[in-house]
C-alpha cells in the first residue's frame, strides 16, 4: 500500500476558523477580551516578580493563556512553575543540542510523526519496550519529551486543541521497572500537567502488563482527577483504541494505515527551517556549525544569534 501524503513542516501560520471556535469554547479565548487578559497577565509578572521570562511578547504570553482558559492568574502561576521547572531540572534544558537526541529516533523509542488524528492534534508515541536504560539514559528520554512538546507549541493549533500520547508498552521489563522511581514520577507528571503551557487531551497506554501496573501505582499519587480521567487503558485491543483515534490517523502497527515515522524525521526538519531554529535557540537550545543548513545558519548570523 503507498504510503498517504505528509508533510514534517510545522503549521506557523494562523490557525483556521474552526480552530478558532474552538478556542473561544474550550479556551475561553475572546477576541474582545484578550488583549486585556495579555494585559493583565504582563502586569502580574512584572508585579509579583516570580519568575523572569526569556520573552513578554503577546504571542508568548498567550501560550500560556490558553493552557490556562484564559485565566490570568492561573496562567501565571503556570509560568512561574514552567521556569521553576526550569531551574530545578537545568541538566534537561540547559546545553541540549537536539540533534544528539537522534539516537532515541534510531532506536524508535520517541516518534513524532508528520500526521495529526483526526481532530488535528498532535501525536506523540513513546514504545517504552525499545528503549534500553544502558545505552541510552532516562534523561534523554525527558530531554526529547520536553523539545517536542517546545516545538509543537510553536504551532497555535497545538497551543488550542493539545496533543495526544500513545505508551505502547510492548516488551517492558524490569529493566524499565527500576528506572520509574516515585521522584522520576513526580518529574513526569509536572511535564505534561503542571508545568508546561500544554493542554494533554488524552494518553492512550497498549500492550500493557502486569510489570505496568507496579509502574502506574507509583504514578497514581501525583495524578488528580481530571488527570485520570484522560488515562485510557487498550492492552493489545485495537479497536479499543480506534474508538478515540482513526486508524485513518495510526500507524500500521496499531491497525491503522500508515509507516512507521522516526523521530529523527521530526529533528531533521529541524535543520531547514529558519523561524523554527531561531525559536528553539531562543529557548536555550544549541546547534553546532554545520547542523543547519547554509542558508538557516545565514539567517541566523543576520539576527546576531551565533551557533556553538
Amino acid at each position: 500500500m503507498p504510503s498517504p501524503d505528509y508533510s514534517v513542516d510545522l503549521e506557523l501560520s494562523e490557525p483556521p476558523p474552526e480552530v478558532m471556535e474552538y478556542a473561544r469554547q474550550h479556551c475561553g479565548e475572546d477576541p474582545n477580551t484578550r488583549l486585556q487578559a495579555i494585559y493583565e497577565l504582563r502586569e502580574m509578572i512584572y508585579e509579583r516578580g516570580e519568575c523572569n521570562p526569556h520573552r513578554m511578547d503577546d504571542e508568548f504570553l498567550i501560550t500560556f493563556l490558553r493552557a490556562r482558559k484564559f485565566v490570568p492568574q492561573r496562567a501565571h502561576r503556570l509560568m512561574v512553575n514552567y521556569y521553576q521547572f526550569r531551574e530545578d531540572y537545568p541538566e534537561l534544558v540547559e546545553n541540549v543540542f537536539p540533534l544528539d537526541l537522534r539516537n532515541l529516533g534510531d532506536a524508535n523509542v520517541i516518534a513524532v510523526p508528520p500526521y495529526r488524528d483526526q481532530d488535528g492534534r498532535r501525536l506523540l508515541f513513546y514504545r517504552v519496550g525499545c528503549w534500553d536504560p544502558k545505552s541510552i539514559p532516562i534523561e534523554d528520554l525527558f530531554k526529547a519529551t520536553i523539545l517536542a512538546l517546545e516545538i509543537g507549541l510553536l504551532e497555535q493549533r497545538s497551543q488550542i486543541l493539545g496533543g495526544v500520547a500513545i505508551f505502547d508498552l510492548e516488551d517492558i521489563g524490569t529493566a524499565h521497572a527500576w528506572q520509574i522511581t516515585p521522584s522520576v514520577a513526580a518529574k513526569m507528571v509536572k511535564l505534561l500537567v503542571s508545568s508546561f503551557p500544554v493542554n494533554t487531551y488524552a494518553i492512550h497506554v497498549v500492550n500493557h502488563s502486569w510489570i505496568f501496573d507496579k509502574i502506574f501505582n507509583i504514578f497514581k499519587p501525583f495524578l488528580n482527577a481530571d488527570m485520570r480521567s484522560k488515562i485510557y487503558f487498550h492492552r493489545d485491543d485495537f479497536k479499543s483504541l480506534h474508538k478515540h483515534i482513526s486508524p485513518n490517523n495510526l500507524p500500521e502497527r496499531y491497525g491503522g494505515v500508515w509507516p512507521e515515522y522516526s523521530y529523527t524525521i521530526w529533528l531533521n526538519s529541524l535543520r531547514k527551517n529558519f523561524t523554527v531554529a531561531k525559536a528553539i535557540i531562543t529557548h536555550g537550545y544549541k546547534f553546532r556549525k554545520g547542523e543547519v543548513d547554509e542558508e538557516v545558519e545565514r539567517q541566523l548570523q543576520e539576527k546576531g544569534i551565533n551557533l556553538s
